[in-house]
């Protein structure tokens, strides 16, 4: 641990040389950037036959009919937003064919007209045990009663935290966004999902790294980090180094109230990249108001129930799966066939999101 952290303390110095002119977009152009979108309320989306990203996206399990018929779906109910996780270790192997199957994957948003929010890194990993390294090839098949149970992080445990493990993570980051720099299917980039959360490679270090990265590349999309934790020290590098503000909340509409107040308060836009557990008190009715009426983006998690197993709550142990009709689905909101889980909500949905 200690010569990782001299590794990634080398390779912060290097860049603070490196990236002097480089900065996160002022206030002002931010604001303009929001000023010019339509609110959007969306999904985080892994497709029903897939476990994780590496299933998502690897060429022997991607299968292009069912994403287009889930992400109709979506689109039929008036979602116009998708975020969606992307595999360093797909990458790393087939690079130029998991870009086809991206191309691919944003033809179907474009005739949709579903904006993309690519998660180019992820440092969560659930189930018992978690999986901390991700390989392609055959995933472990999901673990009964557990939410997520197979979710790989990216890179995970892969790449050593030594100079070269991070250039080769900057790599891998700089080649999503230079190809699509000016892509119009892309809304904003989320660079790294809930970094120290399982797999330890978002330290505060390797968050600047990243980041600086990220603003020599600079896309024409915002960049952003979402907050998810109280770790004050990497708060303070995603609210100073990112365009737009972005958070998760799994709560109630006070507790997502407050989070919005908190974050507006810094005169930047602010997205919801994760929210809505039923068991928590997430309220459709409530809450899909209070973002519109705030102009913060949401993005709920699960669209169609599947390999994730997004019904059951984080708290289950394996196995178990009692209480789950009496609590309410976890997250998603469709059966694998495409039936609703609770006609109330998807006839509220489509009312509300057509407004």
């Amino acid at each position: 641990m200690q010569k990782a952290l001299v590794a990634l303390t080398l390779i912060t110095c290097l860049f603070l040389g490196a990236g002097l002119d480089a900065q996160p977009w002022t206030q002002e152009k931010a604001n303009a950037w929001l000023a010019e979108q339509p609110w959007i309320a969306g999904f985080n989306y892994v497709p029903s036959y897939a476990v994780n990203s590496l299933e998502q996206w690897q060429e022997e399990s991607f299968d292009l009919e069912v994403i287009e018929r889930e992400l109709t779906w979506g689109a039929e109910i008036g979602y116009r937003g998708v975020r969606v996780f992307l595999p360093y270790t797909v990458w790393k192997a087939d690079r130029d064919g998991l870009f086809k199957r991206f191309d691919q994957f944003a033809g179907i948003c474009d005739k949709l007209e579903l904006k993309i929010v690519p998660v180019i890194l992820d440092d969560c990993a659930f189930g018992e045990p978690a999986v901390l390294e991700s390989k392609v090839g055959p995933q472990r098949e999901p673990i009964p009663g557990m939410i997520l149970s197979s979710w790989v992080p990216s890179p995970g445990n892969n790449v050593p935290l030594n100079p070269e493990g991070v250039k080769e993570i900057q790599r891998y980051l700089e080649d999503w966004l230079n190809r699509y720099a000016d892509s119009k299917s892309i809304l904003f980039w989320d660079l790294f999902n809930e970094p120290l959360h399982s797999a330890k490679v978002g330290s505060p270090e390797m968050l600047q790294a990243i980041f600086w990265k990220a603003w020599q590349s600079r896309p024409s999309q915002p960049l952003t980090v979402g907050v998810w934790s109280d770790n004050v020290k990497l708060n303070s590098i995603i609210y100073t180094h990112s365009d737009i503000l972005s958070f998760h909340t799994y709560g109630d509409t006070s507790q997502i109230k407050r989070m919005i107040e908190l974050m507006q308060a810094q005169n930047r836009p602010v997205v919801c990249s994760e929210w809505m557990a039923r068991p928590l008190k997430s309220d459709f009715e409530k809450d899909l108001p209070l973002f519109k009426v705030k102009k913060v983006m949401c993005f709920q998690w699960g669209l169609v129930n599947g390999r994730t197993q997004a019904q059951f709550p984080w708290w289950n142990k394996p196995g178990q799966k009692e209480g789950i009709d009496k609590a309410g689905w976890f997250h998603d909101v469709l059966h694998t066939d495409g039936t609703a889980y609770r006609e109330s909500e998807i006839t509220f949905l489509k009312a509300f999101l057509a407004k």
